[in-house]
């Protein structure tokens, strides 16, 4: 709840509650603000979702995916996709994460991006907020969407000083970029002393590379298109993707952020609950 030290106004955003207005300032200004606290909320969620073009993909039948070059570029194959695609299900986990930061009746906001910030929902504890929530979720993927290239460190230097509330960031992302500029993102919001956890968002394909067949790999991100015989790559490719994956987890870690790899094949019911386990046992 609210505390009686008055710390800052703010500006109103859709789904605020009118009974913290300053009507005072209103009066003064003809703009809205709302008188913010100390303590406003027992915890603020900030969830930031990538949906930029490499979050569309997902595995076709048995198992194909998408890879990437040296440079960090995601390809992805041309067969018939199967089961949720990386942004479905980035989506449907930061769904259930706002839907349980408000059932605890804290505050959650939304941020999504790709090359840049695309969208940022103010933090409420507001009933309507999830419903605000999910449909800016479910604006991205869809017919007729189009996606941009990722850019995490810009994205994460822009979000850390617009978040001016320490919190809670969950970071909903393949990572598809370079993970020096990522990491400084993720230092600043260090920096700016909230608790950051990094979703990486990953296809099985992409991980195993289970691929047979001599396969056309379709460019998502501008990195073009290939056609290769997966025998010859798979042992170089999988090494690859090996120390790209560590790099990120050390670095994320180095950064005092948790670190959770989330497959798409895996149960997300399953991946939160140990995840939430451990973190209640981080706070006994």
């Amino acid at each position: 709840g609210f505390s009686v030290e008055f710390a800052e106004h703010r500006e109103y955003a859709p789904g605020d509650d009118l009974k913290h207005v300053d009507w005072k300032v209103f009066g003064k200004t003809d703009r809205v603000y709302l008188k913010q606290y100390e303590e406003e909320t027992n915890l603020i969620g900030y969830l930031v979702l990538d949906v930029s073009e490499s979050m569309a993909y997902q595995s076709g039948q048995s198992a194909v995916g998408s890879r990437q070059h040296k440079s960090r570029k995601p390809l992805a194959d041309s067969r018939q996709p199967l089961g949720l695609s990386k942004l479905e299900y980035a989506q449907t986990a930061a769904a259930a994460l706002a839907y349980l930061i408000l059932q605890q009746q804290d505050s959650v906001g939304l941020a999504t991006f790709d090359r840049e910030v695309r969208q940022v929902i103010r933090p409420s504890s507001n009933a309507q907020t999830l419903n605000q929530l999910i449909a800016a979720i479910e604006e991205y993927g869809g017919a007729g969407k189009t996606f941009e290239k990722t850019a995490t460190g810009p994205t994460f230097h822009d979000l850390a000083e617009r978040f001016t509330r320490r919190g809670v960031v969950v970071i909903l992302s393949d990572l598809f970029d370079d993970p020096e500029p990522m990491l400084s993102g993720l230092k600043h919001f260090r920096s700016r002393r909230h608790d950051v956890v990094v979703m990486h968002v990953m296809d099985p394909a992409e991980i195993d590379f289970d691929f047979h067949q001599p396969t056309l790999f379709k460019g998502l991100e501008a990195a073009g298109d290939l056609l290769v015989e997966p025998a010859r790559l798979r042992s170089a490719y999988q090494e690859e993707v090996k120390a790209f994956l560590k790099q990120v987890a050390t670095g994320c870690r180095a950064q005092g952020a948790d670190y959770l790899l989330l497959r798409t094949d895996q149960p997300m019911d399953a991946v939160l609950s140990r995840w939430l386990a451990h973190r209640q046992r981080q706070v006994q």
